[in-house]
């Protein structure tokens, strides 16, 4: 977990300066994502994860995880395109 919690802290940093508006918070989660990400998202605005996974199907628009969200959520779930 030490170096999941490295890459998360290298990946956000500096942006709270450049955002000081945004409260973000870190978490590392162990556990199926969709169902960890509905789980800490349930008091949330809305949700934005990747559009596309790693795995599975090679056609799909979105990826596994915004598709379970969007079934199981009661919130929006944006989906951002990933790098």
């Amino acid at each position: 977990m030490r170096a999941q919690r490295t890459l998360l802290s290298e990946a956000t940093a500096g942006l709270s300066e450049k955002y000081p508006d945004v409260h973000v918070t870190h978490e590392v989660l162990t556990g199926h994502p969709v169902g960890e990400l509905a789980r800490v998202a349930e008091h949330a605005l809305a949700v934005v994860v990747g559009r596309r996974g790693r795995g599975g199907y090679t056609g799909m628009r979105i990826g596994s995880v915004a598709h379970g969200l969007l079934h199981r959520a009661h919130y929006p779930v944006i989906t951002v395109p990933t790098g």
